[in-house]
């Protein structure tokens, strides 16, 4: 067996730990890349948040404008006696020659959080004038709502925890029923839905009946099964039924839970302007670095620092550079393929929703010019805000249908159309699905019955049988 020593030239793709953060910086999202950004400043010396005033500093007209704001500073001088004779902050009403001030919004709009439920009936049961021993067990039952607003525990089981009789726990469950909102405290949904029938005073024997024993019938839309048990017309079984869909199921669904408030900064920012659509990413709230001069002076040559110092501000240097250069990057990539969308889509910007066409990753990469991964990451969990609203980018990319013409149609259009076509339609015969398709395939769209299914389905429309009205 011989042995020898060969040298060959060959290409890898090694993920860098430079490489990664990069892969990082472009898949997050604005509110993300704050968080990320703010961390890595905590964690390298090298990285400083640019502030405002700096970079004013540093242009070097700043001189020449604080020269011109010395000049025309006394025309915007306060006039001090004025705003005394105003006293329109201080509270005091306003002279006879001065104007009303607007009024101004109340301090309930700038809460921290919208209340939970828990605490909108803790502060109601604050409000009650019953006695603290009934307080004490409501409020033992608020501590057992859940989130839908029922309660959680039985009477019995109550009674053996609080050691109280069921006369008592019965006029606590009163007292909490009695809150708003109406339903909260049922031990049921037809407890619940009795409770608001009694709030609005609606006393009518045929809801009662449907409450009481035809609820699952009524929900599969089974009208005339309904009707003829209780030997009335399916008209007056509509019109029951219609009450009971104005109840509130869950009324404790209204408020909110804890942290399950989202807020949506959008990462893109389309608006039209004199005919032409102007593309802006929005990095405004992202900080601002730059790289701090003192410790780069340990890399000088004349510096007076040991070698471990010198290698550790070299890899934190090089660290910071690499992360200003990944969102600058991340920046002109999220550019390119917006404006890649807003050039494939323009129609939709234009007209809306039906005009939304097909479009997948490897377009959208062959134009811009990278891998359909690097797009993919540019596109998650990321929204663009648009005069049509605010999407995330990947309902762009969506699925389509070949149309009689040979082009495709996009499915969220499809979807558009079909609500449209259910709207239209003669509710006391609805179109079924198959009547859909057919009339799909008259306006040259080819699709089967169990698409449209799907299509109803994912836009959460019901069955004929449930859209038929009497």
């Amino acid at each position: 067996m011989d042995f020898g020593l060969n040298l060959e030239q060959t290409q890898k793709l090694i993920m860098t730990p430079e490489l990664r953060q990069a892969i990082t910086v472009l898949q997050l999202s604005s509110l993300e890349l704050v968080e990320y950004v703010e961390q890595q400043v905590l964690e390298n010396p090298m990285l400083e948040v640019k502030e405002y005033d700096q970079e004013r500093q540093e242009d070097p007209n700043t001189t020449r404008e604080a020269h011109s704001e010395k000049i025309d500073k006394k025309e915007f001088d306060m006039d001090w006696e004025e705003y005394f004779q105003d006293r329109s902050d201080l509270g005091f009403s306003p002279g006879r020659n001065q104007r009303e001030t607007t009024e101004q919004p109340s301090f309930e709009q700038f809460v921290t959080h919208t209340p939970t439920l828990i605490e909108h009936l803790t502060f109601q049961l604050s409000l009650s004038r019953a006695d603290e021993d009934l307080k004490r067990i409501v409020q033992y039952f608020i501590g057992n709502i859940d989130p839908r607003g029922y309660l959680g525990i039985g009477l019995e089981e109550a009674g053996q925890q609080l050691a109280v009789g069921l006369d008592q726990l019965e006029r606590a469950l009163r007292i909490l029923q009695g809150f708003d909102p109406h339903g909260v405290g049922a031990r049921d949904l037809k407890e619940c839905l009795r409770i608001q029938l009694e709030f609005l005073k609606i006393d009518d024997p045929l809801v009662n009946a449907l409450i009481d024993q035809y609820l699952p019938d009524l929900a599969t839309g089974k009208v005339a099964k309904i009707a003829a048990k209780l030997n009335v017309s399916p008209q007056e079984i509509q019109r029951a039924a219609d009450i009971i869909k104005k109840l509130e199921p869950k009324p404790g669904r209204n408020f909110s839970q804890n942290d399950d408030l989202r807020y949506i900064t959008p990462d893109v920012v389309v608006e039209k302007v004199e005919g032409k659509y102007v593309i802006l990413v929005n990095d405004v709230a992202i900080p601002r670095l730059s790289i701090n001069n003192t410790y780069r002076r340990v890399l000088a040559k004349n510096s007076s620092a040991d070698q471990n110092t010198k290698q550790f501000v070299e890899e934190k240097l090089n660290a910071a550079a690499w992360l200003i250069r990944s969102i600058e990057q991340r920046r002109l990539t999220l550019y390119k393929v917006a404006n890649c969308l807003v050039e494939l889509q323009h129609d939709f910007l234009d007209y809306g929703v039906k005009f939304l066409k097909p479009l997948n990753l490897k377009k959208v990469a062959e134009i811009v010019g990278v891998h359909e991964s690097t797009v993919s990451r540019a596109t998650s969990n990321k929204y663009i805000q648009t005069p049509q609203g605010v999407f995330e980018m990947r309902y762009f990319f969506s699925s389509g249908l070949d149309d009689a013409s040979g082009s495709q149609v996009s499915a969220e259009s499809l979807k558009k159309i079909l609500q449209e076509i259910i709207q239209q339609e003669d509710t006391s015969s609805p179109l079924s699905d198959q009547k859909i398709a057919e009339l799909f395939a008259k306006r040259g769209v080819k699709i089967s019955r169990r698409t449209v299914t799907k299509y109803r389905d994912e836009l959460g429309i019901p069955a004929t049988t449930r859209r038929k009205r009497y």
